[in-house]
């Protein structure tokens, strides 16, 4: 029989209406005949009132404590859809991370999944249930009884349903969200944003990286590695979707696929550092400790002994910043520590574009054209990222879309096998 994985994000299971719709959706599927898991994420934003909740009773809640009170929102969301599913006469049984065999390592908040023992969920689909299995969670790989419950960070759930794909051999794996699809940008920033039909792996890895908030990072890399191909798709339609996969044709492009903004991003700059050996290290170090992300970096040619060193982090880590750098600052005898909200981050990406020249320089035109200033620039072999102004994000959206003509439609290639 074919198995299928489907994934059912918050905004799918925001009320009783949204989840009895989904139960329809996967009655009609189960009616075809598939083997079901299904994973599902809290119910809208239930996950950002518990952190809210916490944040009330204190500053700096347990990281173990924090894990046990945000996994409440997945084992909600499953109980009710096998609700949902048992009103409609189909058997179906709702199971935690760790009862589905989600075994992480023990890093609360970020875990990282060391393995999955589907053997339990495999006994439920012979009896012939669907499966629904709290997304976002797991447990420390250790036994049912002793495991620590830990959770995946944002997104976990994309990635516990890739997960279970993989380790199950499943024919399909269906990540339903409130959008059509992977779009050549935001449709909310820019209006002639364009679906796209297909996506390679690698595109699609580094639009989640740079901000394209649709696909969870590390769920594109664990598809990519097993070789599990991702249909994104919208809940509310039956729009085919766009399909993440192995794109063959994707080198001959030679164009920009689509671009990624985020602003939820910081920068940080330390002042007049000392320019010698070992400065990186001890301003790096403490803050991997940490498990705080640095992703840009740029170090100023240093004049008179000193240099800065400016970095991008993520906005909600940058009060931990200041707290692990200000003795750093002090220790290594720099200026001063300074931090930057106000900014964001626009990239333009496409696996072609570092066989043919001019992306670059077009990219820094279009964005000088708009009287948009460029204060960081970072690139990869597929990939060029500035930090401009907030202010200037969505502006700058529009123009690189305009530019880059992203809202054209690609040819319909013949050669190598590709869908579009």
């Amino acid at each position: 029989m074919t198995t299928v994985v489907q994934k059912y994000g918050g905004s799918s299971l925001a009320d009783a209406e949204r989840i009895r719709h989904v139960a329809g959706r996967i009655a009609r599927e189960h009616a075809g005949g598939a083997r079901l898991v299904v994973v599902v994420s809290a119910m809208g934003d239930t996950t950002d009132e518990l952190l809210a909740l916490a944040a009330q009773v204190t500053d700096e809640p347990d990281p173990r404590e924090l894990d046990l009170l945000l996994a409440t929102g997945e084992h909600t969301s499953g109980t009710l859809v096998a609700m949902a599913l048992h009103a409609l006469q189909l058997p179906a049984i709702s199971l935690t991370g760790a009862q589905a065999g989600i075994r992480t390592d023990s890093s609360h908040g970020r875990a990282r999944i060391a393995n999955v023992e589907p053997e339990r969920i495999q006994r439920e689909l012979e009896t012939g249930r669907v499966v629904i299995v709290a997304g976002f969670q797991g447990a420390t790989d250790e036994t049912h009884l002793t495991g620590e419950v830990t959770t995946l960070g944002r997104g976990g759930s994309d990635t516990t349903a890739v997960a279970l794909a993989a380790r199950l051999g499943a024919d399909r794996c269906e990540i339903y969200t409130d959008v059509e699809g992977i779009f050549t940008a935001d449709p909310r920033q820019v209006a002639q944003a364009r679906l796209l039909p297909v996506i390679g792996y690698e595109e699609m890895l580094e639009l989640a990286q740079q901000g394209a908030q649709v696909m969870q990072t590390r769920a594109v890399e664990l598809g990519w590695v097993n070789g599990v191909e991702i249909l994104v798709r919208s809940t509310f339609s039956e729009h085919p979707g766009t399909t993440i996969r192995e794109d063959l044709d994707v080198e001959q492009r030679n164009k920009v696929r689509g671009l990624a903004t985020d602003r939820r991003v910081a920068k940080v700059t330390l002042v007049a550092v000392p320019d010698r050996p070992g400065v990186a290290r001890t301003v790096f170090d403490p803050l991997a400790e940490a498990g705080i992300n640095v992703d840009m970096i740029v170090q100023n040619i240093g004049h008179s002994g000193a240099t800065d060193l400016s970095f991008t982090t993520p906005a909600a880590d940058l009060a931990r910043v200041r707290r692990i750098l200000e003795p750093v600052v002090r220790e290594l005898g720099a200026r001063e520590l300074t931090t930057d909200a106000d900014v964001a981050k626009v990239s333009i990406v496409g696996a072609g574009i570092h066989n043919a020249p001019g992306y670059a320089a077009r990219m820094f035109g279009t964005l000088a054209d708009n009287g948009i200033n460029i204060e960081m620039i970072s690139t990869s072999e597929i990939r060029i990222t500035c930090i401009i102004r907030k202010s200037d994000l969505e502006l700058a959206a529009q123009a690189l879309h305009a530019a880059f003509e992203l809202e054209r439609p690609e040819p319909v290639e013949t050669g190598s096998g590709s869908s579009e």
